[in-house]
């Protein structure tokens, strides 16, 4: 069989197991391509160029097993085969962490942000930082700066120490377990935050595949806001002046503008519109 057949084949079949995506993927299609392509050992991007291998049938069947473990499990494909890509960045990932897909994760790769920045900026924090990835694509995209990388979950620092040595950047990612910005001293030039946005009602909803997540990443509380609220509260106390904190709230705009009605912020265009990233400065922070 050739392996764009076995492909097609078996995006058929996740397609009728009703298996959800959103954690890398957004089709079953590039599911079962991304799945074969990793099973088979070959770059994740090289579909193409190797359309018409023929698979033998030692790796057909390895392969078929993955999609059915991938059925069977409701797991997001990442925790199967421990990675995940941000931005063309290759991170390890498994269930002590959510898997990483911020949107922030764009505006660093593509300098949205940088006119809020300049040569002040030298130290960084990425809030909940999870497996690590958004502390890892800043200390890329700005090579001047130091980064603090915090989370409550010392699971979640164990995956992101992972990421810091792979792509070692340990001498200047600094691993910090926090609860919210309590255990952090600041002040910091620039805040990111992918936060526990989720609301009760949503969190209900949510497919197995997301449920398969820690649930502290993702639970924000009745309307999403509880870390938020928080974190505003606290952040102008953890900035320098000048500072600018860019915030992902998804899906959550209408409780994000109801639970802050006169805050002044900057909605961020990216691919997924300009109503899930925001960026507020100290100044519109101050009570």
């Amino acid at each position: 069989m050739k392996l764009i057949a076995l492909v097609e084949e078996l995006a058929s079949v996740l397609e009728a197991a009703g298996v959800a995506f959103g954690h890398g993927t957004a089709n079953a299609f590039d599911e079962s391509a991304w799945l074969v392509l990793w099973k088979l050992g070959l770059p994740l991007d090289a579909l193409d160029e190797h359309a018409q291998r023929e698979v033998p049938p030692a790796e057909e069947q390895a392969a078929r097993a993955l999609v059915r473990e991938r059925i069977a499990s409701r797991k997001p494909a990442a925790y199967l085969t421990r990675e995940a890509w941000l931005q063309g960045v290759p991170f390890y990932v498994d269930e002590r962490a959510i898997v990483p897909r911020s949107f922030i994760a764009e505006l660093l790769a593509d300098g949205s942000i940088d006119a809020w920045l300049g040569d002040r900026t030298r130290r960084v924090l990425d809030l909940c930082t999870g497996n690590g990835s958004l502390a890892v694509l800043a200390a890329m995209a700005y090579p001047e700066v130091e980064v603090d990388a915090a989370d409550i979950s010392r699971e979640a620092l164990e995956v992101a120490r992972i990421n810091v040595d792979r792509h070692e950047l340990a001498q200047r990612i600094r691993l910090v377990q926090s609860d919210g910005l309590a255990g952090l001293p600041g002040p910091y030039d620039l805040i990111l935050c992918n936060p526990p946005y989720v609301n009760t009602q949503s969190m209900a909803a949510l497919p197995a595949e997301y449920r398969a997540e820690p649930g502290i990443a993702l639970a924000g509380g009745a309307d999403g806001m509880d870390f938020v609220r928080a974190l505003l509260r606290d952040a102008p106390a953890h900035m320098n002046d000048g500072a600018v904190l860019v915030l992902e709230i998804g899906n959550e705009r209408a409780h994000f503008e109801a639970a802050f009605p006169r805050l002044e912020a900057v909605w961020l265009e990216t691919s997924a519109g300009d109503d899930q990233v925001l960026l507020l400065t100290k100044e519109a922070l101050r009570p």
